[in-house]
Parts: C-alpha cells; structure tokens; sequence
C-alpha cells in the first residue's frame, strides 16, 4: 500500500513528514510512502504579519486541497498551526506523542531572558510570546520575525536581533539543540496550544487510513490536545489571539491545565488552571475557557480584532 503525505517543503515540515513516513514503513502495512511537498500562501507572504493575513491557517490551505482532490492521502502538521475549527470533509484523528513543548531562548551574547538589558531587541511574530514576554519584561522591544527556523537564526547571527523565540521542539527535531540557551520556564511563557505535537490529517470517513494510522497515535497526547484545542475553541482564539495553553500529567496521573490570556498593552495578563480526568480533557477545556472568560478574556481578545 502507498500512503502519500502532504508536507510544507520547509525543513521542519519536511523532518515532521520523513518522520511519520519512518514509522508508517516501520509500524503498520503500508509499504510504500511518497511526499508530496509544496510551498503554502503562508510560506510565500513572508513580508506580512500572519494575523493580518488570516492567521496560521494558510500553512494549511494548499496541503488541505490536495487531501480533498485526491493528491494526498494524509497531511502531517505541527499541531499549533492547525486552526481549532476543522474544514469541512476532514479531520485530524491521529497524533504522535509530543516533544518538548516549552518556547526556547535562543540568543549569541545572553544566556537567558533575565539577563538582557532594557531596549534589547527580541524577535518574535507570536502575539502569545510577545504579550507574556512583555508582561514579565516591560522594557523589551518585541520586533515580528517570520520565516523558517534557519532564516530565523541567521537574522539572529546577522545582528538583526539580540535574542529570538523559538519553539524548542523545533530545534530539537531538527539537530539544534545547541542553539537554546534557554527553555523558558512556563511561568514566563505558557505554550501554544498543540506545541510539540505533530498530527496526521486525512479525510472525514477514511476509516480504512485511520484505522492503519492507529499505532501512531498517542492516546495521552490526544487528551492534552484535546483539552488545549477545546479551549481555543471557546474563546474563538485565532492566529490574532495571544491564548497560551498547555496540558500535561499531573503528579496522581490526572491532567493538569494552565491557560493565559494577554491585553494589547501588555498590561494585562489573565490566567487560570485546573486539574481533572484524562477521560473528561474536553470539558475540562472548556470549564477553563469559561473561567477566563468571567474574568474578562472576551473584552481581551475583541481588542486584536478590531
């Protein structure tokens, strides 16, 4: 059986791909895989900011079509570019278990984020970073930085930047460990929802591929991601949306949430938490969205959007 992947041709996109083409040959029936790479609107317009553009979502569009019109088999994503409202006539069933899912500091001349000076020039397009960054430390200044992780680094190395933020998992996956100086702690920066997870998209009904799919999935991830998403989901946050949320195991093995919400001035920065059973990760997300929005999210949020 050939399976053909749906893949960015960026080179984390592609490691993402090579990696659940490694496990498809290895774990299950097929016998074959072929990626199909290709260059998205998001990887294209690199000159604007994403939330002007439409958010994340259109690293998404083109390997979406290709699903639909039969180019494709499966789509492989990280998990915290995937919209929390699916398109019609596809759905994501299967995810691999998560790699580390904390932000990174990755700087030439500073060791971590306490030690940059007021007016340090820190490269970031993630309103979730730059809102919780600049909370902690007012004195930064958060300038957009887009691109993929190599373009990132060597806009670091060229001086263009003191510091950036990556995702670690990022670096980790693509043999750059080296280069964090830093995995900032989440009571500076709460992930994004899904950082870390890498997840398998296919056609609504395709039993028969998600049925074969199944020994990659990883059933506790699921339940975190379950439990970030649904949060998204309730406060309608978008790529314009500064939500961080991360869900992991708790130490009597139940699941344990934090969720923050960030005010445009940066002035502002709302948080809660809350522990419950792996088996009830979706209400449990939306309790915690709910609790945000009693304490004021929506008037938050409406702020990037209008």
């Amino acid at each position: 059986m050939n399976v053909r992947i749906a893949t960015r041709n960026s080179p984390l996109a592609l490691w993402q791909a090579e990696y659940v083409k490694h496990r498809l040959l290895k774990e299950t029936e097929c016998n074959e895989v072929t990626l199909v790479a290709m260059t998205t609107e998001g990887d294209r317009l690199l000159g604007s900011s994403l939330a002007k553009l439409g958010g994340k979502g259109l690293f998404l569009k083109e390997l979406e079509n290709a699903l639909l019109d039969g180019r494709a088999d499966i789509a492989v994503h990280s998990m915290k570019d995937v919209p929390v409202e699916m398109p019609d006539g596809l759905s994501i069933d299967t995810v691999c278990s998560r790699e580390v899912p904390e932000d990174a500091f990755v700087s030439n001349s500073y060791s971590n984020l306490a030690e940059l000076p007021d007016g340090a020039i820190v490269g970031t397009s993630s309103l979730r970073r730059s809102t919780q960054l600049k909370y902690r430390y007012p004195t930064l200044e958060i300038k957009p930085l887009r691109g993929n992780v190599n373009t990132r680094l060597a806009k670091l190395d060229e001086g263009q930047f003191d510091a950036i933020i990556l995702a670690a998992a990022g670096l980790v996956r693509l043999d750059m460990p080296e280069r964090i100086a830093e995995v900032i702690d989440q009571d500076i920066s709460v992930p994004a929802i899904g950082q870390g997870i890498v997840g398998i998209e296919t056609r609504e009904g395709d039993f028969k591929m998600i049925e074969m799919l199944q020994p990659l999935h990883d059933a506790f991830a699921w339940s975190c991601l379950s439990l970030e998403r649904a949060v998204g989901k309730v406060l309608g946050a978008s790529c314009q949306a500064p939500v961080a949320v991360h869900a992991k195991r708790a130490m009597d093995g139940q699941l344990e949430a934090i969720a923050r919400v960030g005010s445009m001035d940066n002035s502002v920065l709302l948080e809660a938490r809350i522990t419950g059973e792996q088996s009830s990760a979706m209400p449990l997300g939306e309790t915690l969205a709910s609790d945000l929005l009693v304490n004021g999210a929506a008037d938050l949020l409406e702020a990037f959007v209008t």
